[in-house]
């Protein structure tokens, strides 16, 4: 006798399938989005759900509108920032001159 499953060829979760073993699904909508590049995508969201103003377009990542011929403009991606960068956005010229003058006057002192 060869050995084997008596459930060959069956799965845990196997079973029939569909409406009938989980219910009726809940009314959706279909809203269309488009992206600046013109990639349209169609998410279905529930009809009691508040619809979102944009959705991350699925191709691009770009956001996405409900408006085909106005969509929301690219995100404005900064280049990577230097320490000095940060510091220059913090301190004027004038900070930056006063305390170069207080650190050489403590570095004079010594």
């Amino acid at each position: 006798m060869a050995g084997g499953s008596a459930i060959r060829g069956s799965r845990v979760g196997a079973g029939p399938m569909g409406e009938a073993e989980r219910g009726d699904m809940a009314p959706r909508l279909h809203i269309t989005f488009w992206c600046a590049r013109g990639h349209e995508t169609t998410p279905s969201f529930a009809a009691d759900a508040p619809i979102p103003e944009t959705w991350d377009c699925p191709r691009c990542g770009w956001p996405a509108g409900q408006t085909h011929d106005a969509p929301p403009s690219p995100p404005k991606i900064e280049p990577y920032k230097t320490h000095l960068a940060y510091v220059k956005e913090r301190r004027s010229d004038a900070d930056g001159a006063a305390i170069l003058e207080e650190a050489l006057n403590r570095l004079n002192r010594r």
